[in-house]
């Protein structure tokens, strides 16, 4: 998820400029239409216009079509109804392997924990049947991009790939790592090609392994992230996994909001096994960083990623939410509720999509999904339950 240093960036009470990431329009929308310096409003659908960063004027529509009145408050049919049908996955991250940034390679059990296998069965249990495992690349690989595994800690991120998939459910290996190492934007795509690889070789007669290229690209030459996603596909097909799925994620933050306009470029990318799925991420607070507890509205959810919808059915392309969640309340709680309704609505484009976060460190994280009492769990298991494959 994005970084919470953004969220110290916004104050409480009204104010006359949107901020960074903030919404500034859409249909219904009362706030303010101007963004604070740097940034400028950018349209992504009907219902939702964002502050991006680049100095230019307020650009709060761009299409020529008919819009609804005002006072609609249901988002936009899609540009086809497919009839209503059942996600194929429907999960949670589990965090604590990527814990402890900046501190490598860290002790376990101080600066980073590897997931709870019990918690997992427990969800598990409840029906859930994919699970992103996020870890730390300079952990994994602490010299350099291409240099051998670190093996007590891959042996440890194997055990919980091992558990899930071993249950028949996916796992997704996840580099948490915003396209960079050790904070540096990676630049090398040979290099990244040759991690890649390497991982991959690992895991290649696992089909039920999913690989995700790397979390949340973000403030990146959008053609480098494009490139890194192709020689992440490239060097994983290399190694001999040709069975598994590919999660590619996009530039600022992935997110879902924004795709696109963001992210038009990734349509270009190719897969020999036909297996590539876009992963977004969408929060439902004010400046879509999963930062704050409360929600735009109760009907933010599918108004976010109407548009990414329209994007993946245009290029015929398949998608997946990687993150997503929403606080301990009702407005979030029927937020949540829309957006689930619309990617199953949907799930010709949808396959899934993974709540953030389960993992043993969250203690009383807004979002845990850690059963039995993370607040995540506790005020949207049942929900969530409700949309199981």
């Amino acid at each position: 998820m994005k970084s919470s240093i953004l969220a110290s960036v916004f104050a409480t009470g009204a104010v006359a400029q949107s901020g960074p990431w903030q919404q500034c329009g859409g249909i219904g929308w009362q706030g303010s239409t101007d963004c604070v310096s740097g940034y400028h409003c950018v349209y992504q659908n009907d219902w939702y216009s964002q502050c991006v960063p680049g100095a230019a004027s307020t650009t709060l529509q761009t299409s020529t079509t008919s819009r609804p009145t005002a006072t609609s408050t249901a988002p936009p049919s899609s540009t086809t109804s497919p009839s209503k049908g059942k996600l194929k996955w429907l999960g949670s991250n589990e965090s604590g392997a990527e814990f402890g940034e900046g501190n490598y390679p860290g002790l376990w059990g101080k600066h980073f924990i590897f997931p709870s296998t019990s918690a997992i069965q427990t969800l598990i249990n409840d029906g859930y049947n994919i699970f992103r495992i996020d870890f730390s690349m300079e952990r994994l690989v602490p010299n350099q991009l291409t240099s051998s595994f670190d093996q007590g800690y891959l042996r440890n991120l194997t055990e919980v790939v091992n558990f899930v998939t071993n249950a028949g459910k996916y796992a997704v290996l996840d580099p948490h790592n915003y396209g960079r190492y050790y904070g540096n934007i990676i630049t090398d795509t040979n290099a990244f090609r040759t991690f890649w690889t390497n991982l991959a070789k690992q895991f290649a007669s696992n089909s039920l392994v999913i690989f995700d290229t790397n979390n949340e690209y973000n403030t990146m030459d959008q053609t480098l992230v494009l490139n890194l996603n192709q020689a992440a596909i490239d060097g994983i097909r290399a190694a001999g996994a040709t069975s598994q799925y590919i999660f590619v994620e996009g530039n600022a933050w992935s997110g879902a909001w924004s795709w696109n306009t963001t992210n038009t470029n990734m349509a270009a990318l190719t897969d020999p096994q036909n297996k590539i799925v876009y992963e977004m991420h969408q929060y439902l607070d004010s400046d879509s960083s999963g930062t704050h507890a409360e929600c735009v509205s109760s009907t933010i959810g599918a108004q976010r990623v109407v548009g990414a919808t329209q994007w993946l059915r245009a290029n015929g392309k398949l998608g997946v939410l990687g993150e997503f969640a929403g606080g301990a309340n009702a407005v979030c709680q029927q937020a949540v509720t829309g957006l689930l309704d619309h990617l199953q609505d949907n799930s010709d484009v949808w396959l899934g999509a993974l709540w953030w976060a389960a993992g043993p460190w969250w203690g009383d994280y807004m979002y845990s999904f850690e059963p039995p009492s993370g607040t995540g769990y506790v005020n949207y298991n049942s929900i969530l339950k409700k949309y199981l494959p």
